[in-house]
């Protein structure tokens, strides 16, 4: 079982230095190969305090420099926000720097305020991101993207370095919705989600028509699904649910905020029905009750209690991949730090021989 970790990037309601931010998280990026972590993983986020790493491949080029063996992946790669060609050959060019470890996260996105900045219809995004996604990973596969349009217009053009090798077995698509799931599956690729659902409802709904789809499509057994959880590791039991129970909500809220969950925006917005719905349910349970949800299948506790946790979802869902996020919500960062080389420590072994 693979575990990797996924840098955020957040300044936690801005208290902080942008600068800091960057180097906490080179900080943590340079620890995860040493640890024993088998991929580094980056978001792409623009404009806010939430989370700013706006070029998730710049970043993992740096760090390919500074790492032997460690799989550097996107995730996601944003792709309405980006030109699919420069998409192909970026990867493409991380691949080459790396020796092969490059893994291509892709995702559809979800902000308005990111969206507005690009000059980018939201209502499109649905549309933007199956033709566009089709033409990466494609490409990769052929060395020369092409496409017909209607929003990437594309003559056949090589990719230059040429590709190392094709993509298909370190493909991922994020699926949050059951559109995306859909076009995950419909793709060949391997299924990305973030935890908020409890598990068997995960199992019995996305995860059912995701690997039926996928069936359907390939004729093949579906991959294992990569979860992304929140993760908070000490020794202490009280100390752990003490600052877990502080810092998941804080970024439960900031998800919150950043998205516009419980605004009106995605009733309006093609191929956004199932956020429009999200929304609604918070309002109806309250924002505390929806939280402590979210944390409830979060990753945190003693390495016992975090072991215990992973093998009863191991059993609701089957085999999976794991993605810690391990500095956000405002946590000092010397105390994400400790948590990561305890995880790693205390965790990391066990898990690595399911």
């Amino acid at each position: 079982m693979d575990v990797g970790i996924l840098h955020i990037f957040q300044n936690y309601l801005g208290r902080g230095r942008d600068a800091d931010v960057v180097r906490n998280e080179i900080r943590l990026a340079e620890l995860a190969e040493p640890l024993g972590y088998a991929k580094l993983w980056c978001v792409e986020h623009h404009f806010t305090d939430y989370a700013a790493c706006p070029d998730n491949l710049q970043f993992l080029s740096y760090v390919a420099g500074r790492t032997q063996r460690i799989r550097l992946a996107t995730g996601a790669v944003i792709v309405p926000w980006n030109d699919p060609l420069r998409v192909a050959e970026k990867i493409v060019l991380l691949d080459h720097l790396s020796g092969g470890r490059a893994v291509l996260g892709l995702g559809r996105g979800l902000a308005r305020i990111e969206y507005g900045g690009f000059g980018i219809d939201m209502g499109e995004s649905r549309a933007r991101f199956d033709e566009a996604a089709r033409m990466v990973i494609e490409a990769l596969d052929k060395g020369f993207i092409e496409g017909e349009g209607p929003y990437y217009p594309q003559a056949r053009t090589e990719i230059r370095p040429r590709p190392l090798r094709s993509f298909r077995d370190r493909f991922y698509c994020v699926g949050m919705s059951p559109d995306s799931v859909e076009q995950a599956a419909q793709l060949g690729a391997r299924l990305m989600i973030f935890s908020q659902q409890t598990w068997d409802s995960f199992a019995d709904g996305p995860l059912a028509a995701y690997r039926k789809t996928y069936r359907a499509q390939h004729a093949s057994e579906p991959p294992a699904p990569l979860t992304g959880d929140l993760m908070f590791c000490h020794e202490d039991a009280g100390r752990a649910e003490e600052l877990a129970m502080e810092h998941m909500p804080n970024y439960f809220l900031t998800i919150i905020q950043h998205y516009e969950i419980m605004s009106e925006h995605f009733k309006d917005v093609t191929g956004y029905d199932h956020y429009a719905t999200a929304g609604e349910l918070f309002k109806q349970v309250g924002l505390e009750t929806a939280a402590k949800a979210y944390c409830a299948v979060q990753t945190w506790g003693t390495p016992r209690m975090i072991l215990e946790k992973l093998h009863a979802r191991r059993a609701l869902i089957g085999d999976f991949e794991l993605n810690v996020i391990a500095n956000f919500g405002g946590m000092p960062f010397e105390e994400a730090e400790r948590s990561v080389r305890r995880f790693a420590r205390e965790v990391l072994p066990e898990v690595r021989s399911w």
